[in-house]
């Protein structure tokens, strides 16, 4: 068995619905901030570098203001550096606690390091019902779904698209929702209708892609993907979703398979 690139194993761990296999879960990333709560936008390397070192020494200027610590932190992830993008963000925050972009920040950052109980209770107070926000409506969601909660990551979507009706990545993080519910049916429809909509991203396709393949349907998974990528890693994604989906048969049908064994009693049986 061929190793995956690191482009195919991205896609695949870019995504949160490859729990719907039981596999490991990751973010998914859509427009906004985070891996789990949107995605910082697409950029050279070097220029992610450029970004850290701008922004590191302004926050060393200046700790103290919530705008250059929101940015510097944003740097900091799309570089993989979350704890450090975290740290930085809680201490800002604790000079700062009314200040709701920046608590989005923090629990947007606080999620992309997997503290997901941590960053529902930063969200909570990102916003007020009163005053919801409906980026941090959906940002509330995808901690839920992260936490297996589905029900209620989907309730969080739907008010959210009450206040911004067909939001490409609202729709996106619901039809991964759906998928991680195994209701791939309404997940495809989902996904399609967000594709559907002006200013939907390469992540909205991708999730689509997936959603595809995960029901077997690699030549229209990988046609997609061709929209967003060349065609030799359009070809390699979903070679390695192809291969995860028949690991997880496998696995299935071997444990569909073996014997009923008699419960083990301690001491004597009677």
């Amino acid at each position: 068995m061929r190793p995956k690139s690191a482009h195919a194993s991205r896609f695949l761990a870019s995504v949160a619905l490859v729990g719907v296999l039981a596999l490991p879960v990751a973010g998914c990333k859509t427009t906004g901030d985070s891996d789990v709560t949107g995605s910082i936008g697409a950029t050279s390397g070097g220029d992610l570098r450029r970004d850290v070192d701008r922004w590191g020494a302004r926050y060393r200027d200046n700790s103290n203001d919530p705008d250059i610590a929101i940015n510097y932190a944003q740097a900091l992830r799309a570089t993989d550096q979350r704890a450090q993008a975290v740290a930085v963000l809680e201490q800002v925050a604790l000079r700062h606690p009314q200040n709701k972009a920046l608590l989005g920040a923090y629990g947007r950052a606080l999620a992309d390091a997997g503290r997901f109980e941590q960053a529902l209770d930063v969200l909570s107070r990102a916003h007020t019902p009163d005053q919801p926000d409906w980026r941090i409506l959906s940002a509330q969601g995808a901690v839920l779904d992260q936490l297996g909660r589905h029900q209620d990551a989907q309730r969080q979507y739907a008010s959210a698209l009450k206040m911004q009706p067909n939001d490409p990545s609202v729709l996106s993080n619901l039809g991964l929702s759906y998928a991680l519910s195994k209701d791939l049916t309404r997940a495809e429809a989902t996904l399609r209708r967000a594709v559907a909509q002006p200013g939907a991203d390469a992540k909205s396709r991708q999730n689509l892609a997936l959603v595809l393949g995960l029901q077997g349907r690699f030549a229209e998974a990988e046609a997609i993907a061709r929209a967003d990528l060349p065609p030799d890693q359009a070809a390699e994604n979903v070679a390695a979703l192809r291969q995860m989906v028949a690991e997880h048969r496998d696995r299935t049908d071997a444990r569909g398979s073996r014997p009923v064994r008699a419960p083990v009693r301690n001491g004597r049986d009677g």
